[in-house]
Formats: C-alpha cells, structure tokens, sequence
C-alpha cells in the first residue's frame, strides 16, 4: 500500500478514534429513579400516541429535593382523545397533538430530571416514581415495551410496570417512554401518553469522520494527480 495513503489511513482511525472518545459515556441514568447525565446530553423525543380521557401536556422538569419544576413543555393536546372515546380515547399526531410531533432537548450536565404528564384536573404526575410514591411511567427498548403496552390484558398492563430502565438503549435504537395518568381508578395501564427517546450524536464525533474522510478523500486525489503527471 501507498505510505502516504497508508499514513492517511492511521490519521483517518485515529482522528475519529479521538472525536468519538467525546461521545457521552454510558455513565447516566434514565429511569424511574430519575434523569441525571454526566456531560450535556441532547435527545430527540417523538410523540408516538394517547389513550388518555383528558387534555394532558408532556415535559421536562428540574428536580430539587421534592420540587419538580417545569423548565419546557415538548407537546401538548388541543383535545382529549381523536374522537372522543374510540379506540381507548387514542390521540394521535396531527390530530391531537399538532406540529411535527418531534422535539429536541439538551440535558445539562450533572442536573437531575424527570419528565412529567400534567392531565389538567387529574394533575401531575413523573417519571421517576419516588416523586409520585408510585410507578406511573415505564422506559424500555422501543419494540419490546410497545409489545407489551399493545396488549390490552390487565396481566400485560401488569407486567409493563416491569419496564424501568432505558439507560440501554437511549444510545442504541432508542428508547420509549408511557404514562399512567391516574385516570380510570388508577388502572396502571401505562398508555395513556407515549413518547420515543433517543440521544444525538455528539457533534464533535461526526466531525472528526468527516475530517478523516476528507483526508482520505484529498490522499487520493493526490495520488491520482501524480499517475497522470
């Protein structure tokens, strides 16, 4: 092989070898025991559906001691259900909740979070649960959970509390997230408001690809210039 392109190479591995180092660590937490990055972290959140009876709003809230705070409303009902009480009151985007349905937030580094479902006369409830005394929100890997929340048995609402943690997958594929509302005497159905999660890129990692593939790029350019000359 060419030095100099072989050179190229090595700079092309080890720049992006170096730029990826500044990805987030998998040191986090984003669960119902509560939200915490240790480097600033941005996360794309999808409206995926409702089946909630009232006209509820979802977002991220600061968390001192006991005293969630509202820092930023990602999406909101103008109406309780698509059609009254078809379909389990499903909402859906476009429909219920209007816009693109897809929203970006940066989590500070070192802060903790929750995210919370406020459903006007029934109130508020979070993700994590010891802010609720109560498991009203599940995270898992998108597929798995939305099996579970898709079966309407009480056993597989039931056995959906089991989902806690999206730590894993936040990075790799994404991650969902569903209330409970506390509406229809509390039934734990863990559908009434449906989110997707998944982390951003660093920016710094895809630059450094992009440098060593240019490089790569320009080696060969060269090369190519010198055979014809």
């Amino acid at each position: 092989m060419n030095t100099k392109l072989l050179s190229v190479l090595t700079a092309t591995a080890a720049a992006t070898a170096l730029f990826g180092a500044g990805a987030p660590a998998q040191a986090f937490s984003f669960g119902t025991n509560g939200i915490k990055f240790d480097q600033d972290t941005t996360v794309n959140f999808k409206f995926k559906e409702s089946h909630g009876a009232y006209t509820s709003s979802f977002g991220i809230y600061s968390v001192n001691g006991q005293a969630p705070t509202l820092i930023s409303t990602l999406f909101s009902e103008i109406k309780p259900s698509d059609n009254g009480s078809m379909n389990e009151w499903k909402g859906t985007q476009g429909n219920t909740v209007l816009g693109t349905g897809s929203k970006v937030f940066t989590f500070l580094a070192n802060q903790i979070y929750t995210l919370g479902l406020n459903s006007g006369s029934k109130g508020s409830v979070y993700s994590t649960s010891a802010l609720n005394n109560s498991q009203q929100a599940v995270f898992g890997a998108q597929s798995q959970l939305w099996n579970a929340l898709s079966k309407e048995t009480t056993n597989a609402f039931q056995a959906a509390g089991q989902y806690t943690n999206g730590t894993s997958s936040l990075f790799n594929g994404g991650t969902l997230i569903s209330f409970d509302d506390r509406g229809n005497s509390k039934d734990s159905d863990f559908q009434d408001f449906t989110v997707s999660a998944e982390a951003v890129p660093e920016p710094m990692t895809m630059t450094g690809l992009a440098l060593g593939l240019g490089g790569l790029v320009a080696a060969r350019r060269r090369r190519a210039s010198k055979t014809t000359s």
